[in-house]
């Protein structure tokens, strides 16, 4: 009676020193989110691949590979991708910045970073091409050096670094606050230099989470369409893959707009399928 008591007695203070959960079961919670995903995510993309499936292969394949549509790809890919670089750089030493040091307007300057989320993105593009015009306040100074910034593929990059640069700012911020200054001082104390302990120390730790800015931020610009429609002018030397998408389902022709539109969504899935492999991978440099 005596062990029974005791056992029941340390089962209830394991009962009592378990966290409680404040949500439903685990069925209800899963059945829940599995149906929002559904409605929200996977029945849209399965819509959108089943109408693509009705097609015949060649006719898809003609659609979705033709000259112009090629074209759009790789300005959409180049145009991304150096955004997504530029951010990665300069976003980079934005969050140093950020975090390491103090001055007067931090915090605003803080706050600015999240302006192209709250900003509509055609408000964005028509600031941007004003902006760069050959009479805005920059363009009337870069047009004369030969820079043009609206109406080229220039000013469809500047608008992809706009819209993307607080991924790359945001993913790397908590990183560097939690970062351990203790350990660069150990470094320094050891006789390594700036650039070893930069190299050998802060690199590898902010290495991952930069990767990942980089990758949201290429992610972002792929499929962006309302900043471009001002600064680029919708001329054939800089229509984007979603502009063409637009173009064409105003034209009525929607199989045309399903087979640039499945490209992109391939693109995408591919694209956060190498996310998640980054993510896994800074988990690793995260463990004790």
């Amino acid at each position: 009676m005596r062990e029974a008591s005791l056992t029941r007695s340390r089962a209830a203070g394991v009962e009592s020193a378990a966290p409680s959960n404040p949500l439903p079961g685990f069925r209800l919670t899963l059945g829940f989110t599995i149906f929002y995903l559904t409605i929200v995510v996977l029945a849209p993309i399965a819509a959108l691949a089943l109408k693509a499936l009705r097609l015949p292969w060649s006719q898809l394949w003609e659609l979705a590979t033709n000259q112009r549509a090629l074209a759009a790809y790789a300005l959409s890919l180049g145009a991304s991708l150096a955004a997504a670089l530029v951010n990665a750089l300069f976003g980079s030493l934005l969050a140093w910045v950020l975090v390491r040091y103090r001055f007067p307007g931090r915090r605003l300057l803080d706050g600015l970073i999240d302006f192209p989320f709250a900003l509509p993105t055609a408000v964005a593009g028509l600031t941007l091409a004003d902006l760069f015009s050959s009479h805005g306040w920059l363009g009337q100074f870069l047009t004369p050096l030969g820079i043009k910034g609206a109406y080229t593929r220039l000013g469809v990059v500047i608008a992809l670094t706009f819209v993307g640069l607080p991924f790359s700012v945001r993913t790397l911020q908590p990183v560097l606050e939690s970062l351990d200054t203790g350990v660069e001082e150990a470094a320094a104390c050891l006789g390594a230099s700036r650039f070893r302990t930069f190299a050998s120390v802060i690199a590898p730790t902010l290495l991952p989470a930069i990767l990942t800015g980089f990758g949201l931020s290429f992610a972002r610009a792929l499929g962006e369409y309302g900043s471009i429609v001002f600064i680029s002018g919708n001329l054939p030397k800089t229509e984007i893959a979603p502009t063409l998408i637009v173009m064409r389902l105003d034209q009525y022709d929607y199989t045309g707009a399903i087979a640039v539109a499945l490209v992109l969504m391939i693109f995408s899935f591919g694209l956060l399928l190498t996310l998640n492999m980054l993510q896994g991978w800074a988990a690793k440099f995260q463990e004790p």
